[in-house]
C-alpha cells in the first residue's frame, strides 16, 4: 500500500489484510479476490483515523472512557474528503459489469471495519455504527466521520476493554454500492445455538436484511444439511425462500467457510434472483 493512500479498492491486493482495511473490509476484499459475487466497494485505510488523530490524548481519554471528549476530539477531524468523493462518484457513476445493472442508483452502505473485529476470539458486531442507504458525496464523507466516532461510544470502548485494547485507534470505512434487495437475512455456516457443524442456520425476511440483525421483524428459519437441504423449518407468513435458494446459500456458504477456515455469519441479499453476500464473519459461539 501506497503511505499516502486514503482509498483502498476491495480488488486492491492490499486491502485484503485486515491491519489495513478492518475485519469488514479484508473479509470483502478476499470474497471478490475468491469471485465470489459481492457488490463493489473502497475502504478509508485504519491508518487515516489514527494519522488524524493526537494519538496521545486520544489513548488518554479512552483509558478514562471520556466518550464525550473524544467524540467532540473526532468530530474536528478532517477526512480525506478529495479523495473519497472521487471515489463514491467512480463507484456509482460507472456500471462494471452487466450484473451490476441489478444494483440501486447512487446510494451506498457505510460501515465501520475495526481492526480488531470479526477474529475467531471476538464479533464486534453492532458495537460501530453502519449507515445505509446513504447518498451523495458529501454525505458519505460525513458518515465516515460518524462511523470513526462511533469507534469511541461508550459500548464501544467497554467491549474493547474486555475484548481487546483501549490502546487502539485503528478502524477502516467500508464504502459499498448499496443492493435493493427483494429478500435477504443472515446464514451460520454451523448452528451457533445448538453448537452443530453439520448443520446450517438461515433467516430470511423480505427486503432488507438489517431488520433482520437489529431484530426488528421476524424472520423465516431454516436448519439446512451441508448440502442445502431443508431438515426443519418454520416459517412466519408466507414462505420467503425457495428450496433452489437455500441451496445456492448454503453452497456459497461453505466455500466462505473453506475460504475463511472457520464457520462463518454471513449477511446476504437478493435481487434479480441473485445472491449477493455484503459481508462476512467468524461464528464465535460454537
Amino acid at each position: 500500500m501506497r503511505a499516502a493512500s486514503a482509498v483502498l479498492w476491495f480488488n486492491d491486493e492490499a486491502c485484503r489484510d485486515v491491519r489495513v482495511a478492518g475485519g469488514k473490509g479484508a473479509s470483502l476484499a478476499r470474497m471478490i479476490a475468491e469471485g465470489l459475487p459481492v457488490p463493489p466497494g473502497f475502504v478509508v485505510p485504519a491508518h487515516v483515523l489514527e494519522d488524524a488523530l493526537d494519538t496521545e490524548r486520544a489513548r488518554a481519554l479512552a483509558a478514562s472512557r471520556s466518550t464525550d471528549e473524544l467524540r467532540k476530539l473526532v468530530a474536528s477531524i478532517e477526512p480525506p474528503e478529495e479523495e473519497i468523493k472521487a471515489a463514491y462518484e467512480n463507484l456509482v457513476g460507472a456500471r462494471r459489469t452487466a450484473t451490476y445493472k441489478v444494483i440501486g442508483n447512487k446510494k451506498v452502505a457505510v460501515r465501520s471495519s475495526a481492526v480488531a473485529e470479526d477474529s475467531e476470539a471476538a464479533s464486534y458486531a453492532g458495537q460501530q455504527e453502519t449507515f445505509l442507504y446513504v447518498e451523495g458525496a458529501e454525505e458519505v464523507c460525513r458518515r465516515v466521520v460518524d462511523c470513526w466516532a462511533s469507534f469511541f461510544s461508550e459500548r464501544a470502548l467497554f467491549y474493547r476493554a474486555q475484548k481487546g485494547s483501549l490502546e487502539d485507534l485503528r478502524m477502516a470505512v467500508v464504502v459499498q454500492r448499496m443492493v435493493d434487495p427483494e429478500k435477504s437475512g443472515v446464514i451460520f455456516t454451523a448452528d451457533p445455538v445448538r453448537r452443530r457443524r453439520d448443520r446450517m442456520v438461515v433467516e430470511a425476511v423480505r427486503g432488507v436484511g438489517e431488520q433482520v440483525v437489529s431484530g426488528e421483524v421476524t424472520p423465516d428459519h431454516y436448519s439446512l444439511d451441508r448440502k442445502g437441504k431443508i431438515k426443519r423449518e418454520r416459517i412466519v407468513a408466507d414462505r420467503v425462500l425457495t428450496a433452489e435458494e437455500l441451496r445456492k446459500l448454503a453452497e456459497l456458504g461453505r466455500r466462505l467457510e473453506e475460504l475463511h477456515g472457520v464457520p462463518q455469519d454471513i449477511e446476504w441479499a437478493i435481487v434479480g434472483g441473485e445472491v449477493f453476500l455484503l459481508q462476512s464473519r467468524p461464528v464465535t459461539t460454537l
